[in-house]
């Protein structure tokens, strides 16, 4: 039995139509090939804290540290 990872852009476009992965496991055994879409993992690193449950972005999150630093310049 044979087997490897592909990334799904590698492969014929009337496949990559049918497999909505980014990556195909292939197996081959007794003269048959299997083509399995492969799931993407969820982040490893789970969001804590102020941005858990997104109702603030990080962009934001930054530009209104950037306001407080400049506001405090400003102050002293």
């Amino acid at each position: 039995m044979t087997e490897m990872v592909l990334d799904t852009r590698t492969l014929p476009e009337p496949l990559i139509r049918l497999i909505h992965a980014e990556k195909v496991r292939v197996r081959e055994a007794r003269g048959e090939i299997r083509l399995t879409p492969i799931k993407a993992k969820k982040p490893e690193c789970p969001l804590y804290g102020m941005f858990a449950d997104g109702k603030i972005s990080v962009e934001k999150f930054i530009a209104g540290k950037r306001a407080e630093k400049e506001e405090e310049k400003a102050n002293v």
